[in-house]
């Protein structure tokens, strides 16, 4: 069990710009691409994420500085940090028990694939780190390595379920045919999308409104420009951060460059992704005719949709403002502003683009993810302990996407206090949830 565990975290710690190629390069061979192309392929998917991490950082390493420049201004005071995703992923594959998250993802990917209830083929193998995140918080919560288990085969169900459905979203937005994404901090936002999007529907006034980056370029010409755009919105950070001059303008250009570079990173990652997707749709094809599969990848590939970024940024100020005001919230979001365009990209592609839409959805996601994050704050701090993660002076910590996920409430919360009997109702709806979605989709053929 050792030498799995060693072998596992090995694979882990190369990271998604390296375990992603490996992946694809094997995956284009059985798709039955010629070597040649398939590496070419793999490596230049593995560079996309190469340069999507380098723009990612870019946001992170100005931002982050920013938001604690505004947290000194106006002397917030909140006793939890927000340690951001990355932590979070340590975390979550430090342990054995975090270990065996990507055997599970797989494993149950194959079994719902063969029996026709999901059409998601997940690629996206560093990304079970989200069920491995859960299965950590279960585990923290009741001491049981095999509730944590079968809670991350729970969680991996839903994934895979909420994937199918936002397929054709993010289809019809973000012109990605054949694809979905089951990620764990993306689909928590799609299933709150969904009802809001019918509520603003049928309010008056906002129902005839739809600010997309596209219109807001063609009535403020080069001030709708999504550079300039950008740059604006960084500049009122830096503002609001009581930066000099200086630091407000490299502020602003710095911005600007992430509304700029995103999209033309996610634009090499298609490059290479295109000969593997069109390989695997003939795969598919051949074999199983009129079935449709989809390619499950990570979100990073909508994250540089122009509205994504302009509502992000906007997110930033009001996150810092949403922790000081609401009563009861704990958490300082910290480390995962720069993940806000993740847990927000679906419910962009629901909210068909509208920046105004996106931003308020967004603002209540946020609202609700900094008091599930308090909540969960002992359970994360915990899970740190046990993965001999560095807490860094901090006596608690938190985490603003997966630790604020509705996902991690639910898991948790019936973990603690209603063990199997719990997490065993959540297995059984989704099971039915993806048993019907299969007939239904029988039907349609």
């Amino acid at each position: 069990m050792q030498v799995f565990q060693d072998v596992m975290q090995w694979f882990v710690d190369l990271g998604a710009s390296v375990m992603l190629p490996i992946i694809f390069f094997v995956f284009g061979l059985i798709l039955g691409i010629k070597p040649g192309k398939a590496f070419k392929s793999a490596l230049t998917i593995g560079i996309g994420f190469i340069g999507l991490n380098l723009v990612i950082g870019l946001l992170t390493n100005n931002l982050g500085p920013a938001a604690e420049a505004m947290v000194d201004n106006y002397n917030l005071s909140l006793q939890t940090i927000d340690v951001g995703w990355p932590a979070a992923s340590a975390i979550a594959y430090g342990t054995l028990l975090g270990s065996m998250a990507i055997i599970v993802g797989i494993l149950v990917n194959v079994i719902l694939l063969v029996f026709g209830l999901t059409r998601t083929l997940n690629v996206d193998i560093w990304n079970f780190w989200h069920i491995a995140f859960s299965g950590s918080i279960v585990y923290a919560a009741t001491a049981s390595f095999a509730l944590g288990v079968f809670t991350m085969i729970t969680h991996s169900m839903l994934l895979y379920f909420l994937a199918d459905k936002s397929a054709k979203y993010v289809e019809e937005y973000y012109q990605l045919p054949n694809m979905s994404f089951p990620h764990g901090a993306s689909t928590p936002g799609f299933l709150l999308a969904l009802p809001l999007n019918w509520v603003f529907d049928r309010i008056p006034g906002l129902n005839k409104i739809n600010i997309s980056a596209e219109s807001v370029q063609k009535r403020f010409g080069v001030f709708g420009d999504t550079t300039v755009l950008g740059f604006i919105i960084g500049v009122i950070i830096g503002l609001l951060a009581s930066y000099d001059m200086n630091n407000t303008l490299n502020l602003g250009v710095a911005t600007g460059a992430v509304m700029l570079l995103m999209p033309r990173m996610v634009s090499l990652l298609m490059e290479g992704l295109t000969p593997i997707s069109e390989a695997a749709s003939s795969w598919v094809q051949k074999r199983f005719p009129g079935k449709e599969l989809f390619i499950g990848m990570d979100s990073a590939l909508a994250v540089g949709q122009s509205s994504v970024l302009s509502a992000s940024l906007l997110l930033v100020p009001i996150a810092l403002l949403l922790a000081v005001i609401l009563p009861g919230n704990t958490v300082l979001p910290l480390g995962d502003l720069a993940t806000v365009p993740f847990m927000i990209c679906l419910m962009a592609a629901v909210f068909r683009g509208d920046i105004l839409r996106t931003v308020i959805g967004g603002a209540i996601y946020i609202a609700t993810a900094l008091y599930v994050a308090s909540w969960a704050t002992p359970l994360i701090t915990k899970s740190a302990i046990a993965s001999n993660f560095d807490l860094g002076g901090n006596s608690s910590i938190s985490v603003l996407s997966d630790g604020g996920a509705w996902t991690t409430f639910l898991f948790g919360g019936l973990a603690e206090n209603l063990a199997w009997l719990g997490i065993g109702f959540v297995f059984i709806v989704v099971l039915c949830a993806l048993i019907y979605q299969g007939k239904m989709q029988a039907r349609k053929k």
